[in-house]
């Protein structure tokens, strides 16, 4: 029986849903531009880094087009000053639903865990979360030179452990997270709906329908097998 070496996880979305932080930093951010930004447009930066972020929130309003990289450095700190004032509010109750277990399987099973994640914060959300002893290896925007859809993140981490990309599944809950995986030729375990991840070589509603078998069974038939032809 063929099994995988490393699991990678994104973190917002999978692990934890942030993005309502992200969004309430975002728009407090926006607000004092003068630029109204809603839950809809939000969807567009799930996934996304914190300067492409900002690049397109400030694509809303013309008059922000000739702006100085520092000034946008400023803003950009700005805005994950706002988003670490708002983390000081999650806590093991917001781990999604099947996680905890998951990990706990995968573990017991002496298969290494990463977290490829956009997000700078990473270290600090798993502690507040009491879920950093769970994870290998961390890997977040500090440490990679290309964002996704870039495969950087997952291959860094692969990297780290020493495993083939073949050996390795990433889950992820954003379109350009599974691109990423699916680039680093890793077998991807999407999130989501069908319509938002129909790349996704094994696809779950939510967390809740996360399980170690399952993922297992896919990655056998469709991800390895595959690959390997």
């Amino acid at each position: 029986m063929i099994m995988p070496k490393a699991f990678i996880f994104d973190l917002d979305g999978v692990i934890t849903d942030t993005a309502e932080l992200h969004y309430q930093a975002w728009k407090r951010l926006a607000d004092s531009l003068g630029i109204t930004i809603d839950r809809e447009f939000n969807e567009e930066l799930k996934g996304v880094g914190r300067m492409e972020s900002l690049e397109k929130i400030l694509a809303l309003d013309p008059k922000q087009s000739d702006l100085s990289l520092e000034r946008k450095e400023a803003l950009a700190t700005e805005k994950n000053d706002h988003y670490v004032d708002l983390l000081g509010t999650i806590s093991e109750d917001d781990i999604l639903p099947g996680i905890t277990d998951l990990l706990k399987t995968i573990r017991q099973q002496g298969i290494k865990v990463g977290l490829g994640s956009a997000s700078k914060n990473a270290t600090h959300v798993l502690k507040e979360l009491k879920l950093i002893d769970q994870f290998d290896y961390i890997v977040d925007a500090a440490q990679v030179s290309k964002g996704k859809p870039d495969p950087e993140t997952f291959t860094n981490a692969a990297d780290h452990f020493g495993v083939d990309y073949v050996e390795c599944i990433g889950i992820e809950d954003a379109p350009s997270g599974v691109t990423a995986v699916n680039s680093a030729d890793m077998f991807s375990v999407g999130v989501g709906t069908a319509e938002a991840l129909p790349h996704a070589e094994y696809r779950v509603d939510n967390t809740t329908e996360l399980d170690f078998d399952s993922i297992i069974q896919a990655y056998q038939s469709f991800g390895v097998s595959a690959k390997a032809e």
